[in-house]
């Protein structure tokens, strides 16, 4: 059997555990056998659709074995997956296919106006989830032994990740096969998952965190994966017990929503052995309610350029260090630096750089954004904000962008939020600067009240004040229905800054 980097990995499962579950979708299963060769016939029918080596194969759609199945069918053909966030307009979708120069998209049957569209603005041929793309894989299947021989490296191009895009034009971040390879192996040291672990998957796959620090991770150890197209806080609850989940991933306001559903208080918790949550600065009322119900809640740090792990808060920290993001991960280096480049001491806030196995290769036909985010020797620029305390343990303050200065005076947005998450009339909030003719920037912040729930703005300017420095209070309070997010929980603070300046 030649390397094919991960698509070898149906492969090489099927060899050890054939008859194991290793998805399950709705009241269907797959087993690693099923799904190594409903993974080798995509691979047959993408490569009777022309698609070589170094080709790219988009995928459309929320979260499906098909997702899966097309991964690894590219991996083994030695193609690049490119996995598209399904929430953003054509014309954005187009943007990336035509950049990315994908020939080949497969699409969920919810995209197919979108597809009919993209066919014309991105000259790309479709693949519809449902008979056409069984109608691809029978014809695969039959093929026989149709796929090439070239061996897949590690340094060889895996997916490319295009980037959220919420300020300027998203870039695409190239992940190696030994990128995605050595992510998993940090999860498996640092999170412990076991070969019995049931990994409910509820955030999307085209995320980078839900993919590699959930998916990837419980296949390559054997376990099986729960995959839910839509996020129902309600629904999330009733899977974890039905599945009996041992692990599960999201972003803040998921785990907030669970906290706050119908089902939390007679919620059956007990078969989860850890919950891991990122994308965002975790507000201390999340971190609570989840330790408050005997669940080990995972803190960690990351972005799409380390595949993404850079930092985690283990399960025997969880508690004592409740807040901080932790320390690196197995498999690389940290360090924070300051404006002028000299390394930030305990206490002080600085730039995060991360280098080791998982850092990309570059972004995708961008040779100068590659240059100013990885430095010659290896060092990726994050442009996020964290503090170490002297053990080594950091907490991230904000993106450096996001960074008020108010009379002199730094002000880090997630401080203030999170201590506006305590007040009980909060559902959600976001502070960002607004000009201010004598400090030259002010707080401002955006407050989405609970359900049914009365508050002031002044109640809640004298809330902060008894837990915040003076300068750190917003000067203003307005109140918002919602705030706008990108599908994997990130605020949109250019959006806010416009609606609200």
């Amino acid at each position: 059997m030649s390397d094919r980097g991960i698509g070898s990995w149906t492969e090489r499962r099927a060899r050890m555990s054939p008859d194991r579950v290793a998805v399950v979708y709705g009241d269907r299963e797959w087993t690693y056998a099923h799904l190594h060769r409903r993974a080798v016939a995509v691979a047959r029918g993408l490569a009777g659709l022309g698609v070589r080596r170094g080709d790219r194969v988009g995928y459309l759609g929320p979260n499906h074995p098909a997702f899966l199945e097309t991964l690894f069918a590219a991996g083994r053909l030695g193609a690049v997956f490119v996995p598209l966030n399904w929430r953003l307009a054509v014309p954005e979708l187009a943007f990336m296919l035509a950049d990315s120069g994908a020939g080949v998209l497969v699409v969920a049957p919810e995209q197919a106006e979108a597809a009919a569209r993209l066919r014309d603005l991105a000259g790309v041929r479709t693949v519809e989830v449902g008979p056409e793309y069984e109608r691809m894989l029978a014809g695969g299947a039959a093929q026989g032994a149709a796929e090439p021989g070239d061996k897949v490296g590690p340094d060889d191009t895996c997916m490319i990740l295009y980037t959220s895009g919420t300020t300027g034009r998203p870039k695409g971040a190239l992940l190696t096969h030994g990128n995605v390879t050595w992510n998993c192996l940090n999860l498996l040291i640092d999170v412990d998952l076991a070969a019995d672990e049931v990994t409910l998957v509820v955030a999307p796959m085209f995320h980078v965190a839900a993919l590699n620090q959930t998916v990837l991770p419980t296949l390559l150890k054997g376990g099986r994966v729960v995959l839910v197209p839509h996020f129902d806080p309600d629904r999330a609850l009733e899977l974890v017990a039905r599945h009996r989940v041992t692990y599960l991933f999201g972003v803040p306001t998921m785990f907030l929503a669970m906290a706050r559903a119908a089902g939390w208080p007679g919620a059956d918790l007990g078969s989860v052995r850890s919950a891991l949550c990122g994308g965002a600065p975790v507000p201390a009322a999340v971190i609570a309610a989840w330790q408050d119900r005997g669940v080990s809640f995972l803190q960690g740090y990351g972005l799409t350029e380390a595949s993404p792990g850079v930092l985690l808060l283990r399960r025997d920290d969880s508690v004592r260090r409740a807040g901080s993001a932790g320390t690196p991960v197995f498999f690389a280096e940290v360090r924070l630096i300051r404006p002028d480049g000299a390394p930030a001491g305990a206490g002080e806030p600085g730039e995060i750089l991360v280098r080791g196995p998982t850092v990309m290769s570059g972004y995708w036909g961008l040779p100068n954004a590659t240059a100013e985010a990885l430095s010659p020797d290896g060092w990726l620029r994050t442009g996020d904000v964290g503090v170490a305390d002297e053990d080594g343990y950091v907490t991230i303050r904000d993106r450096i962008g996001d960074l008020i200065i108010s009379g002199g005076e730094n002000i880090y947005p997630a401080e203030v939020e999170d201590a506006l998450y305590r007040h009980p009339a909060v559902a959600e909030c976001a502070v960002i600067g607004v000009p201010d003719e004598h400090w030259g920037e002010v707080g401002r912040a955006i407050v989405v009240r609970r359900p049914g729930a009365e508050v002031e703005p002044a109640e809640l300017l004298a809330f902060l004040a008894s837990r915040l420095g003076r300068f750190k209070l917003p000067k203003s309070v307005v109140f918002a229905d919602s705030l706008p997010r990108t599908v994997a929980g990130k605020l949109i603070r250019g959006e806010l800054r416009a609606r609200y300046t």
